[in-house]
């Protein structure tokens, strides 16, 4: 019964905290004002993300990413130019969020322990982990399939490391401060998971 109950949790918790990715990543593009043509913005989408990772573990963290781009795509808000492109910026590049949850325990346990610089570090470095990976998606993406909007003279990798950098570098830092809130704000939710 408790497992069924957990179950459910875990699912309806999926569900939401993807829906609410979607929203708060919707709203940012609306705020974004197109200044990345190619697609990108400064974004706290990435949160909700996030924090089903250190509740839930790499498989809430994964899967609740790999919605969100399922959703970017499904609602018609995605940059989708070819199938390949399309599961590296969007199945690939959100679900490699969720390995932010390979910290969930260290996280969890530094709450429980009262280790609130603890804690603080392994989110942090979750928050990272994930946000580069991210990074690494679209900088490939960006090198194989938007080559031709480098401007002339300049390398294809710099110019896609560098255009991915000016928003995903912003969104790590918003994503990395609003985590460590909310977790604060709240601690005993997060132990709850698993």
């Amino acid at each position: 019964m408790k497992q069924d109950r957990n179950n459910t949790l875990f699912l309806v918790e999926v569900a939401v905290f993807s829906a609410l990715a979607f929203l708060f990543d919707f709203i940012s593009g609306l705020l974004s004002l197109k200044i990345w043509p190619q697609g990108g913005s400064i974004s706290f989408a990435m949160v909700p993300i996030f924090l089903m990772a250190f509740r839930w573990g790499i498989k809430g963290g994964v899967l609740s990413g790999f919605l969100l781009g399922l959703l970017q795509f499904i609602l018609g808000f995605s940059q989708i130019y070819s199938p390949l492109q399309g599961i590296i910026d969007y199945g690939i590049a959100f679900s490699v969020l969720g390995l932010a949850g390979i910290f969930a325990v260290q996280v969890k346990n530094a709450l429980v322990d009262h280790k609130k610089g603890k804690w603080m570090t392994y989110a942090v470095i979750g928050v990272f982990i994930g946000s580069i990976l991210r990074y690494f998606c679209h900088v490939t993406a960006g090198i194989v399939f938007f080559g031709e909007y480098a401007p002339a003279g300049q390398p294809v990798a710099i110019y896609s490391l560098i255009y991915n950098g000016t928003y995903m570098l912003p969104s790590f830092i918003v994503s990395a401060i609003i985590v460590i809130l909310v977790i604060g704000a709240t601690p005993k939710k997060m132990i709850r998971g698993q």
